[in-house]
């Protein structure tokens, strides 16, 4: 089964390529991406790399975890799932905000 492993500090220079290159020697990748800016298209300083074998990723987190890659330290390990954001506003009711002063009811 495939794994996903987090990879944080990279340098702004670090590509999805060099990325990949970088954990080939551990197994099969099936995706090696560098996350970034949506506005600027800079790099954000992690990414994420998946193998295709469990066994594969955690070698290469026990291998890769504290190296150097492109002049930075990463930090490699296992990637969590996003919890699912709350959409709409926060807080609630119908504006006043909390301790308006105001009896709703």
């Amino acid at each position: 089964m495939a794994k996903k492993l987090f990879v944080g500090g990279l340098s702004w220079d670090t590509k999805d390529d060099g990325l990949r290159q970088a954990f080939a020697s551990y197994g099969e990748i099936t995706e090696a991406k560098v996350i970034t800016d949506r506005d600027t298209g800079r790099s954000r300083g992690f990414g994420f790399v998946t193998f295709a074998q469990d066994d594969d990723a955690k070698t290469a987190i026990s291998k890769m975890d504290g190296t150097n890659l492109d002049g930075k330290t990463i930090k490699v390990n296992e990637a969590q799932e996003k919890s699912p954001r709350g959409g709409g506003r926060s807080g609630g009711g119908f504006g006043g905000g909390r301790g308006s002063g105001r009896n709703r009811w």
